[in-house]
C-alpha cells in the first residue's frame, strides 16, 4: 500500500511546472510527510496524556493542524469534502498562512534541539512548488493514506524514504551528493562497531544515511534496555547539514527511523573554528562522507591549522579535532589524498599519523558512488596514539559497479571479516608506518600480492555503454529542441 501511494505521488508530482527533477519530488514529499507524522505523533502523544489524567499541549494551534486543513474528516471517517481545501484555495492557505505560521516555529522554540524549532527551520528553508491546488490536494490524500503508528509501518516507510534518496542520487548532477551507498555505510558502522552511550557524529551528514545506518546497527546488535531505548533516542546522534534540502530530508528520515527529535543542526560546519571545539563537544564515534571538490572561501580557511580550499581536507581536520582522545572515525575521501604532493596534503598526511592510529585504509574503485566514477578511499583511525600498522584492502567485486550493478552488503562481507583480524590475503596487506617516506607521507595503495595484468572491459559491455549513452544524448537533444 504504501509503495503505491508512494508512486502515486511522483506520477502526479510530474505533471507539476514546478518539479522537475527527483530533487524537487523528494523535497516536496518530504514537507508534507513531516506535517502527516507531526499528526500522529500529537495523536499519540495526546492519547498517553489522557491515559495518565493529564492535559495535553498540542503542537499545531488548531486551524494548523492535519485534520483541520488537510484532512477534515466527516462522523464516518471519510474526507469532508465541504471542509477540504482545494484550488486555489488550497494554495492560498499554504503559501499565506501555513508556512509563514510553521516558520515562525523557530522563534518560540525552547531551543535548537526540540521539535518546534526543527518544524521552523524546516519552513523557513522549503517552499511549496506545487502550484495546482488540486494536484496538491490530491497528493495530500495520498500522503493521508500513510500512518505512522506502528513500528512496522515506520519500518516500511523508512525502506521506502530510502529508495526515494537513492532515486535521487541516481538522478545525476548534484543529486549523488545526498547518498552514499548503504551497503558501504554499514560495512564502515561494522568496522567501527558505535555502542550504547557513546556520541555518533557527521558533520557533513546529508540524509542523515550514517546516523540512521548506526541506530539500526545498535538496535540489532545489543539487548536494550527502557534507558538504552532513551539514551538512543535524546543523547546519541548528532549531525550538521549546510544545505537546506539535504537538512529537510535528513530530520525526515531519523524521524522515519525512529529518532523523534533529531539532533540535525542546519550550519555550515566549517565555519566553527577548530580553536573553538572543547572537550565538551568531542564525539566517541565520527562516521562521514564529506563533500570533495568544493572550494572553501578564504575567511573559512581561516579556520583551519593547515588553510586549502579543498573542502574534504578541511572536515578531515574538524573530524580529527571533534574527536575524543579513544574515538573512533571512519570517513569516505577521495583517494587522491593518499598520494598528492601539494602542502595541505602532506601536511593533513602528516597530522594523521602523529595525532592518530589509522589502523585501516578500504581502497573502493570507481563506481562504487552512483553516477560518480571518482576512486574513493575509506580510512579508519583512532584517536590518542600515532599510527604503527596500517592494513590496506584493495576491494574489488569481480565486476564495474555502476546504476544497473550497484554496490551491495555481499560485495563487502570479505573486507568486514579480514578487518577483524587485520588478516593478509591477495586483496589485503600490511604496512609499517616506520616505511613511510617522513617527508612526503605517501599513503598511496600499492598492493604487493595484486596482478599487474591490466584488465580490458568486454567489448559488448563497451558497445552497450555506447549504446546507452548515445541514447540519452538523443533524450537530451528532443527535450532541446522542444525547448526552441
Amino acid at each position: 500500500m504504501f509503495e503505491q501511494a508512494f508512486k502515486n505521488i511522483d506520477d502526479i508530482l510530474r505533471k507539476e511546472a514546478g518539479c522537475t527533477t527527483e530533487l524537487d519530488y523528494t523535497e516536496q514529499t518530504s514537507w508534507l510527510l513531516f506535517l502527516k507524522y507531526l499528526d500522529a505523533l500529537d495523536q499519540d502523544r495526546a492519547t498517553e496524556a489522557a491515559l495518565h489524567g493529564r492535559k495535553h499541549a498540542y503542537i499545531m494551534d488548531k486551524p494548523y493542524r492535519w485534520d483541520e486543513w488537510a484532512a477534515p474528516k466527516d462522523k464516518s471517517g471519510a474526507l469532508d469534502h465541504n471542509k477540504a481545501q482545494t484550488g486555489d484555495d488550497l494554495c492560498d492557505f499554504v503559501n499565506l498562512k501555513l508556512f509563514p505560521y510553521l516558520h515562525g516555529f523557530k522563534q518560540k522554540a525552547s531551543g535548537p534541539d526540540t521539535i518546534e524549532y526543527k518544524i521552523g527551520e524546516i519552513f523557513g528553508e522549503i517552499k511549496n512548488k506545487i502550484q495546482s491546488g488540486y494536484n496538491l490536494r490530491e497528493i495530500i490524500d495520498r500522503i493521508d493514506e500513510l500512518r505512522f503508528r506502528s513500528q512496522n509501518e515506520k519500518h516500511e516507510l523508512s525502506h521506502l524514504y530510502e529508495a526515494k534518496i537513492k532515486n535521487m542520487g541516481n538522478a545525476g548532477r548534484n543529486g549523488g551528493e545526498y547518498y552514499t551507498p548503504r551497503p558501504l555505510i554499514r560495512a564502515m558502522v561494522q568496522v567501527v562497531k558505535p555502542r550504547i552511550g557513546e556520541k555518533v557524529y557527521d558533520g557533513a551528514c546529508g540524509s542523515a544515511g550514517f546516523l540512521c545506518e548506526s541506530y539500526d546497527f545498535m538496535k540489532k546488535t545489543y539487548k536494550l534496555t527502557t534507558r538504552d531505548v532513551e539514551t538512543l533516542q535524546e543523547r546519541t546522534f548528532y549531525g550538521k547539514e549546510k544545505k537546506s534540502l539535504a537538512y529537510v530530508i535528513a530530520i525526515m528520515n531519523m524521524i522515519l527511523h525512529g529518532i523523534e527529535a533529531p539532533h540535525i543542526e542546519h550550519t555550515n560546519t566549517l565555519t566553527e573554528n577548530l580553536s573553538d571545539i572543547q572537550d565538551k563537544d568531542r564525539m566517541d564515534v565520527i562516521l562521514a562522507n564529506p563533500p570533495f571538490g568544493g572550494k572553501e572561501r578564504h575567511e573559512v580557511q581561516q579556520n583551519f591549522l593547515i588553510r586549502t580550499g579543498e573542502t574534504a581536507f578541511l572536515f578531515l581536520q574538524h573530524f580529527i579535532k571533534m574527536l575524543k582522545a579513544g574515538g573512533r572515525a571512519g570517513v569516505v575521501i577521495k583517494n587522491t589524498f593518499l598520494s598528492n604532493t601539494d602542502n595541505a596534503s602532506t601536511s593533513l598526511r602528516q597530522m594523521l599519523l602523529e595525532s592518530c592510529n589509522l589502523h585501516t585504509v578500504l581502497d573502493c574503485p570507481g563506481g562504487t558512488f552512483l553516477g560518480a566514477g571518482v576512486k574513493t578511499v575509506v580510512l579508519f583511525f583512532e584517536k590518542g596514539a600515532p599510527t604503527r600498522k596500517i592494513w590496506y584492502y584493495q576491494f574489488d567485486p569481480g565486476r564495474n559497479l555502476g546504476k544497473t550493478n550497484p554496490l551491495n552488503d555481499e560485495d563487502l562481507k570479505e573486507f568486514v571479516e579480514l578487518q577483524k583480524k587485520k588478516a593478509d590475503s591477495p586483496k589485503s596487506w600490511t604496512v609499517d608506518a616506520k616505511g613511510i617516506d617522513q617527508e612526503a607521507f605517501d599513503l598511496s595503495v600499492k598492493n604487493p600480492n595484486g596482478n599487474d595484468e591490466v584488465k580490458y572491459r568486454d567489448p559488448k559491455e563497451i558497445l552497450d555503454e555506447i549504446e546507452k549513452l548515445d541514447a540519452e544524448s538523443a533524450a537530451v537533444l528532443r527535450t532541446i529542441r522542444g525547448l526552441l
